[in-house]
């Protein structure tokens, strides 16, 4: 039996960069920080004492199927066969909070996924071979209009800059300001929930397009440029406060990408936020709804959600400092 940990994340800057068709000829930084929430991935591999079935495959459904190539689930299914696994499995995932909110979950359970599986053959794998595993089936084999950072962090957890393009080019490397300024860092996101999940496959797609069309190049340099600041003032520990403009400016570039981002909802809760202390802010993922945060001085905490009524859930955030890994291996 193999269990895999896996981490969502949270976008901090350059989202919406990080796809081929842009930073292939432009450069790009993206940072981003792997949250302690996860996706859970148990797998087992079946005795053949089921003649009615070989594979169960649980999840918001369950599936029942004689051959692994009739998986519905389309990461389940690809990623077996991306190794050629034909033999029966067991496998239930499960997560510490919705899915198709804005946290990366579909890919950080591709991650979890690879990584259960080089479990069960006994294989190492690094982390970086594990991200372009992941981006290899979603992209290529599933064919899902995706980007790369929700992978990258899922395979290595912490805060980290990424270096996109130009060409395929993709570097990591680890952010890490000291304990005092990650924990002051930490304080300042102040994390909730619109109570909604949503398919963003569609603005993704819309937003691909803009890409290739050229429409949005100019907000594009200008997010990749922010994402670059950004990555200064991180190094140099500054206050939360000027982060937070940086992030500001950021989500109103993001704003402009598509009409279906920020849903008038948003707007008012975003409005009413920075009135009480919040210094920026972003729907997370690709919007829409879901998952959002603020940057604010820990002590405008309370403050802004007293004046956010409508914000039934709040949730309180942790770094992960760990990307995928082993709970159980009993291969």
């Amino acid at each position: 039996m193999i269990i895999t940990r896996t981490p969502y994340r949270l976008s901090l800057f350059g989202g919406g960069a990080d796809f081929f068709e842009w930073y292939n000829e432009n450069p790009t930084t993206v940072i981003v920080a792997a949250m302690d929430y996860y996706g859970y991935v148990l797998v087992t591999r079946k005795p053949k004492f089921f003649p009615e079935y070989i594979s169960k495959i649980a999840y918001s459904d369950i599936e029942y199927v004689k051959q692994n190539t009739d998986i519905k689930h389309p990461s389940v299914r690809e990623c077996l066969r991306y190794f050629n696994f034909e033999t029966g499995l067991d496998l239930a995932h499960f997560g510490d909070l919705p899915a198709r909110s804005g946290i990366g979950s579909s890919s950080s359970f591709t991650v979890g996924l690879l990584k259960a599986i080089h479990g069960l053959k006994n294989s190492n794998v690094s982390k970086s071979q594990l991200f372009q595993e992941a981006i290899y089936i979603e992209q290529e084999m599933i064919g899902e209009a995706v980007g790369v950072q929700d992978q990258i962090s899922a395979a290595y957890g912490g805060i980290n800059v990424i270096k996109l393009g130009p060409g395929k080019k993709i570097r990591v490397s680890a952010l890490k300001p000291s304990f005092s300024y990650t924990e002051y860092l930490r304080r300042s996101i102040l994390m909730g929930f619109t109570g909604l999940s949503r398919d963003g496959t569609a603005i993704i797609a819309e937003h691909k397009n803009k890409i290739c069309s050229k429409e949005i190049n100019n907000k594009l340099s200008e997010v990749s440029k922010i994402s670059q600041e950004a990555n200064k003032m991180l190094l140099k520990e500054m206050e939360i406060e000027e982060i937070g403009k940086l992030l500001n400016h950021a989500w109103k570039l993001k704003k402009g990408f598509s009409d279906k981002i920020s849903p008038q909802m948003f707007d008012e809760i975003y409005r009413t936020a920075l009135k009480n202390g919040a210094v920026g802010g972003k729907l997370m993922g690709a919007g829409g709804s879901g998952f959002f945060y603020f940057l604010a001085p820990p002590q405008k905490h309370e403050k802004i959600k007293r004046a956010l009524p409508e914000v039934r859930v709040w949730v309180p955030f942790r770094f992960a400092n760990k990307g995928s890994s082993f709970v159980t291996r009993i291969s």
